[in-house]
């Protein structure tokens, strides 16, 4: 079992900030540094080691939860639409609840800022498959929960009001990619848990169940066509501030006869330095033709190298915001770029996770003017953020020639 640990003493190693940025790999050295344990890296280097054995742990249950979820029957009101039109299910009410329940065994003091709140849930009678899924994957005996103690857990995700000094909390995407995670087994979708201390995030965590895990090596539509029972799917990424970006593949995802290795590998963003021979990932709900670099390039999805100087190759790869932090992390993608609009809300839980991953990959994260995204923009509740533009993602190397870009945009006649 791991101790519990309170934080709210705790302060960030000296010298270490999260908007570090760490070298892009030699072009002649292999990317890819391969480990045995528990953690990829030695506990004494990671001073957050034991919340992030944690986050591991938590997010593995997580994603086992979720493909649990389609042992039951889709059409008996397990998938439901909130208020703003979003899909939900009983799934994400399940890794909430589950989550919440265990950080708040392990780290009490810790508040938690997630997605859900459980009076929606209890409006459409759906208490009970939430609390016979988590009775299958907590560390608690069944008995010593009851439905009250399922909807405080998931109620404690939005209890918390923080005030305008740094905060240390943790943040909680239960399924990042809802609409994909209903389609079922060929879509991609991610758990998310971060840890963030006196307002820096100081880990993150992502699971995604459906991840064929030599994505690196193929083709992207080539990913999308794998079914759920096979045994290269399914990764854990994780990462911790000075130590750098590691994936392994998901415990749960495989039968009891398959024993699956413990080897983390580390991962670095890819080395594209040229913004026409980037690979860009973009929303789904989002047009190429709609983005500012629309005036410089088309969009081209071919998965060839015959891509000309005034195109760019689109991947349509995957839904929700964090599987594409996961793209760039990995060295996947060199790109994501999402618009905000003055109508629309961004919320910290789709994109915590993901920056540190990117960050200690080699990466950077920013809005469109270049700033660093501010985790503490919604003061009191640290739900939202306020990306100027929006949210752009990239190795880093092509990072400035792209918020260049976006800045010139509006002087440029459309090619």
């Amino acid at each position: 079992m791991i101790p519990a640990m309170d934080l709210h003493l705790l302060r960030p190693p000296p010298g270490v900030r999260f908007f570090r940025r760490y070298p892009s790999p030699a072009p002649f050295r292999s990317r890819f540094v391969t480990v045995s344990s528990i953690l990829p890296f030695a506990k004494e280097k990671a001073k957050y080691h034991i919340e992030l054995e944690a986050a591991v742990e938590l997010v593995e249950r997580a994603c086992s939860l979720c493909i649990d979820f389609f042992t039951f029957p889709l059409s008996d009101g397990r998938i439901l639409e909130k208020n703003d039109q979003t899909p939900v299910t009983v799934a994400d009410f399940g890794v909430q609840a589950l989550v919440s329940l265990e950080l708040g065994k392990l780290f009490p003091s810790i508040p938690l800022v997630a997605e859900e709140d459980s009076g929606f849930l209890q409006s459409q009678n759906l208490v009970d498959p939430v609390v016979s899924a988590v009775s299958n994957k907590t560390s608690f005996h069944e008995e010593s929960f009851s439905h009250a103690d399922v909807l405080e857990a998931i109620d404690r995700g939005d209890r918390t009001e923080f005030g305008t000094k740094p905060a240390t909390y943790w943040i909680l995407d239960p399924i990042d990619g809802t609409r994909g995670f209903v389609k079922g087994s060929k879509a991609l979708y991610v758990v998310g848990l971060s840890l963030v201390v006196e307002g820096e995030i100081m880990l993150g965590v992502m699971g995604c169940p459906n991840w064929v895990v030599d994505t690196f090596h193929r083709s992207i539509t080539d990913v999308q066509g794998y079914k759920n029972s096979s045994p290269g799917l399914g990764i854990i990424m994780a990462a911790h501030v000075g130590c750098g970006t590691w994936t392994k593949r998901l415990r749960h995802m495989f039968d009891k006869s398959f024993r699956p290795s413990s080897d983390w590998t580390r991962c670095f963003v890819d080395g594209c330095s040229l913004v026409h021979k980037a690979n860009f990932c973009i929303p789904d709900s989002q047009a190429w033709e709609s983005l500012p670099l629309s005036v410089f390039y088309d969009a081209t999805t071919n998965d060839n190298d015959d891509i000309g100087d005034k195109e760019i190759r689109l991947l349509p790869f995957c839904c929700g915001s964090l599987c594409k932090y996961l793209m760039v992390a990995s060295g996947g993608a060199s790109v994501f770029i999402l618009e905000v609009k003055p109508e629309r809300v961004t919320k910290a839980w789709d994109h915590a996770a993901g920056m540190i991953c990117v960050h200690e990959a080699g990466g950077k994260v920013t809005d469109w003017k270049g700033s660093e995204l501010d985790l503490a923009a919604d003061q009191f509740k640290r739900r939202i953020i306020c990306p100027a533009g929006g949210v752009l993602v990239t190795n880093g190397k092509i990072h400035q020639q792209i918020v260049e870009m976006i800045s010139s945009s509006s002087t440029v006649v459309r090619h």
